[in-house]
């Protein structure tokens, strides 16, 4: 999250109106992340003690939005621990400001937790389990506004030309290595098999919060729907274990905390044994995907009032690891 576009707290207000939501007290621009505009939105309803988000969409399209408005919509409804978007008077949930659409939706109790233990990883592995079922549920419910994860393969391979020209020559053959391999996995059989339907495709520490102490944490939920899409369940727990799992400083997987995500998930969805046979690649996939996205961000950044791109060589030792062996496996 970032802020792109600038709201003034007399603009804020004037665009609440449409909400049954009380008077605005007050809102702040969220600095973290890198794609649209975020603010604590903070009123005077008794609904959710009235704190608020609200997300100004920067790249998306609003023939693109409902996809995933809908899907945090049908997991809150479940009771998962996501953001609910607020309907206005209309009952839409999705809005527009200064010209760009919007939405506003609850905001989750807790903090960040940088520095997780097995318990918090166990926690999170269950909620993932959750919200795998939930997205089958949409997909199911709400066929028609279902989409691909947007910065899948397809995505990557357009990108290679955009960041290979900053590279050593070392680097970009890395990358165009394994961007063949992935290729030729996801046009096989096994890749076909795979259980998959819409997933969050991001779920790093800075997009799940924690409330409770450290030593007995409760899950408050996981925000940032943004880059969803259909894709294997996999690749969305791999993207989990890259981030949830590791020694930040090497990328090293630390198994305590591999064993304690990956054994909650199973007991609420078991694995296939093409799920297992995959897991390598599936690893491998989470840790190219936000390589070359963190190479366009550096090398390509757009302005913003708040944005920090994030440093890429960290997913491309978690990629070199990966590629030299799994580092965890599936029961």
């Amino acid at each position: 999250m970032a802020v792109f576009t600038p709201v003034s707290p007399a603009e804020a207000a004037d665009w609440l109106r449409q909400y049954d939501l009380g008077e605005l007290v007050s809102i702040e621009g969220i600095g973290s992340g890198i794609e649209n505009s975020n603010f604590f939105f903070n009123t005077t309803s008794a609904d959710n003690g009235g704190r608020f988000v609200l997300t100004i969409f920067e790249n998306l399209e609003p023939a693109q939005l409902p996809f995933y408005l809908e899907f945090m919509a049908a997991l809150a409804a479940r009771g998962v621990a996501v953001p609910r978007p607020i309907p206005d008077r209309t009952g839409a949930i999705l809005q527009s400001i200064k010209g760009k659409p919007c939405c506003l939706a609850t905001r989750l109790k807790g903090e960040f937790e940088l520095d997780p233990q097995p318990e918090h990883c166990r926690q999170l592995g269950r909620t993932i389990a959750q919200m795998h079922a939930g997205g089958l549920a949409y997909q199911e419910a709400r066929p028609q506004l279902m989409q691909p994860n947007l910065r899948g393969l397809d995505w990557q391979q357009a990108m290679l030309p955009k960041v290979a020209e900053w590279l050593p020559a070392d680097l970009a053959d890395l990358l165009r290595d394994e961007l063949a391999v992935q290729a030729g996995h996801q046009s096989g059989a096994q890749y076909a098999s795979l259980p998959r339907g819409p997933v969050h495709a991001d779920i790093f520490r800075n997009n799940v919060l924690f409330d409770g102490t450290r030593a007995a944490p409760h899950l408050g939920g996981v925000f940032d729907f943004y880059f969803a899409g259909v894709d294997s369940f996999i690749f969305d727990l791999a993207v989990a274990v890259n981030d949830w799992a590791i020694d930040l400083d090497s990328g090293a997987i630390d198994a305590a905390r591999a064993d304690a995500l990956i054994a909650a998930y199973a007991a609420e969805r078991p694995f296939t044994d093409a799920e297992r046979a995959a897991w390598p690649l599936a690893l491998r996939a989470g840790a190219l995907r936000f390589w070359v996205s963190r190479l366009y961000d550096f090398y390509r950044p757009r302005e913003a009032e708040t944005l920090t791109p994030h440093d890429p060589t960290h997913f491309e030792r978690i990629l070199r690891l990966r590629r030299a062996g799994p580092g965890c496996a599936l029961p």
